[in-house]
């Protein structure tokens, strides 16, 4: 009993000594520890840049449409191809005994109309029997046109030029209608996707001239041209804009690359009230920055314009002088007192 008593007192004290400590420590982080920079108006440069992958202007999963075997194929990975050019064949002796069969039952329901429409003028055969000649002669052309157009599916041919990225098929090869055979992409010129925001595709328009960077050739400049505007913004208020490139002759852009847009403006620089990216509480799309006002923080709605790099534009909501937190946010609300770290 009086081992449990004891052990109950220690219990209770050491309660009491660990309330004590979180009190105390509590009472040393009331303050919230953030780091601050000033609102101010700076010289900008309007020139802005926009990033993206650029993908094949034209590309193509090429696939059977009839079941058949592969008898030859007549391109590897890799290869350039043109519209129009063989790819591969397809067995033909199935299709060739059919239009041969498909050609004598033409041959022979033209030599039958003859001989009906002669008679008919004679008076020999019936109107109901030239018209059910002429309906046979019809259909067998229609027959022998398909057969004829089935000899010539024995040969894939192109449809688009590129290079073949991708071949799936070798001779035996059984195909079926929608077996993949090869994918062509044609990479003489590229596509460029990158978005901007509202204020950035104010300034553009279809056709304009744009410069492009590739990450992996940081000292060669392509020069490419806008093709494309969306109308309408997305789900972040961002427009893409589409930009055409021209390859170069050794086709060193290739379709998946990094790239970098780089937009130019009339105007090089202009003054503008602007803070740093990082003020912003959660994106900036959200409006929102906490500033400092008494040794508190404070939670502001604002109008964010333009962003450049690391700056933002503001439009509206604060004022120059102003000192905005711009790390530390996380664990701020409105109305904390702040510790300013230098």
């Amino acid at each position: 009993l009086v081992a449990l008593v004891l052990i109950a007192f220690v219990l209770m004290n050491n309660k009491k000594e660990n309330a004590a400590k979180i009190a105390v420590v509590a009472e040393k982080n009331v303050n919230v520890s953030v780091r601050i920079d000033t609102v101010k108006t700076e010289q900008i440069n309007l020139d802005f840049v926009a990033n993206g992958n650029f993908e094949p202007l034209q590309q193509l999963s090429f696939s059977a449409e009839k079941s058949s075997r592969v008898v030859r194929v007549l391109v590897n990975q890799g290869d350039q191809v043109k519209i129009g050019q063989t790819l591969a064949i397809v067995r033909s002796d199935v299709v060739s005994t059919e239009a041969q069969a498909a050609e004598a039952t033409y041959q022979n329901a033209q030599t039958d109309y003859g001989r009906y429409e002669n008679a008919y003028k004679t008076g020999g055969v019936t109107k109901q029997q030239l018209d059910q000649a002429k309906l046979n002669l019809v259909t067998s052309k229609s027959r022998l046109q398909q057969a004829r157009i089935n000899i010539g599916d024995t040969n894939i041919k192109a449809t688009i030029n590129g290079i073949i990225n991708m071949k799936y098929i070798e001779p035996g090869s059984v195909l079926s209608p929608g077996t993949k055979m090869f994918d062509i992409v044609n990479v003489s010129k590229l596509k460029l996707k990158v978005t901007v925001n509202e204020s950035q595709v104010a300034n553009l328009k279809l056709g304009n001239a744009t410069s492009v960077k590739a990450s992996v050739f940081p000292d060669k400049t392509f020069e490419g041209k806008i093709t494309f505007i969306a109308p309408q913004a997305d789900s972040s208020l961002n427009f893409q804009v589409e930009i055409e490139i021209s390859n170069n002759a050794s086709n060193d852009l290739k379709a998946g690359m990094y790239g970098t847009a780089i937009f130019t403006s009339n105007k090089q620089k202009e003054s503008l009230m602007v803070v740093p990216r990082n003020a912003f509480v959660g994106s900036v799309s959200a409006n929102q920055v906490f500033v400092v006002e008494d040794g508190k923080s404070k939670l502001k709605t604002v109008t964010a314009g333009r962003i450049f790099g690391d700056q933002v534009e503001i439009l509206e909501g604060l004022s120059v002088g102003e000192q905005v937190i711009v790390t530390g946010q996380i664990n701020l609300q409105d109305g904390n007192t702040v510790d300013i770290i230098k």
